[in-house]
C-alpha cells in the first residue's frame, strides 16, 4: 500500500510491488485504492488483478490482506484451490461465492442504513436542543418585553399626574394673580 493525501487524511494506493521496494517507491502495478476517511471505508479495488496475483504467489501485507478478505478475493482464491484439487465443481464455487457476495452486500447496507439513522437521530436531537434554546430565549424576551411595557407604563402614568398637578398648579395660580 503507498501513502497518498496530506498530513491527517491519508488515503492509499493498493499496488503490487517487489518486497524489497520502499513503501512508497517503484511498484509493478496498481491493483485499487483505499479511502479510510469515509465511513465506511472506500474500496476500489480491481478484483481479478489481485486475484491473479495472489495465484501468481503475491504475499500481501496485514492491511492489504484485510482488506483482500473484505472484498472476497482470498475467499476466491480459498474456493479456486478447492476446485483444483477436485474438492467440488467450479460451479459450486461460483454459487458459494455468490452467496457470500450477497451476503457481504447485505451487511455493508445495514451498515449504510445504520449511520444514516444514527446521523438523522442525531441531527433531530439537535434541532429539537435548538428549538428548547430558543423557546427559553423567546420566554426570556417576552418577559424583559413586558416588562420594559410595564415600567414606560408606569412612567407615563407619573407622568400624566404630574402634568395634571402641573395644570392644578397652574389654575391655582392664574386664580391667586386674577384675585
Amino acid at each position: 500500500m503507498a501513502r497518498h493525501g496530506k498530513k491527517g487524511y491519508a488515503f492509499y494506493h493498493i499496488v503490487v510491488a517487489d518486497g524489497r521496494a520502499p513503501r512508497d517507491g517503484k511498484f509493478i502495478e496498481k491493483i485499487g485504492v483505499y479511502n479510510p476517511n469515509t465511513n465506511p471505508a472506500t474500496i476500489d479495488l480491481s478484483f481479478d488483478r489481485a486475484l491473479d496475483w495472489l495465484q501468481k504467489g503475491a504475499q500481501p501485507t496485514d492491511t492489504c490482506r484485510a482488506i483482500l478478505s473484505y472484498k472476497g478475493v482470498l475467499y476466491k482464491k480459498h474456493l479456486l484451490g478447492g476446485v483444483a484439487k477436485g474438492a467440488f465443481s467450479a460451479e459450486e464455487a461460483e454459487s458459494r461465492f455468490a452467496k457470500w457476495m450477497d451476503q457481504k452486500a447485505a451487511k455493508i447496507q445495514a451498515k449504510t442504513n445504520k449511520i444514516g439513522t444514527d446521523k438523522a437521530a442525531v441531527e433531530k436531537a439537535r434541532l429539537a436542543e435548538e428549538a428548547k434554546v430558543n423557546e427559553e430565549r423567546a420566554k426570556a424576551l417576552a418577559a424583559k418585553k413586558a416588562a420594559a411595557a410595564e415600567e414606560a407604563a408606569k412612567l407615563a402614568a407619573e407622568a400624566a399626574a404630574a402634568e395634571g398637578e402641573a395644570e392644578e398648579a397652574a389654575e391655582t395660580m392664574t386664580a391667586a394673580e386674577e384675585a
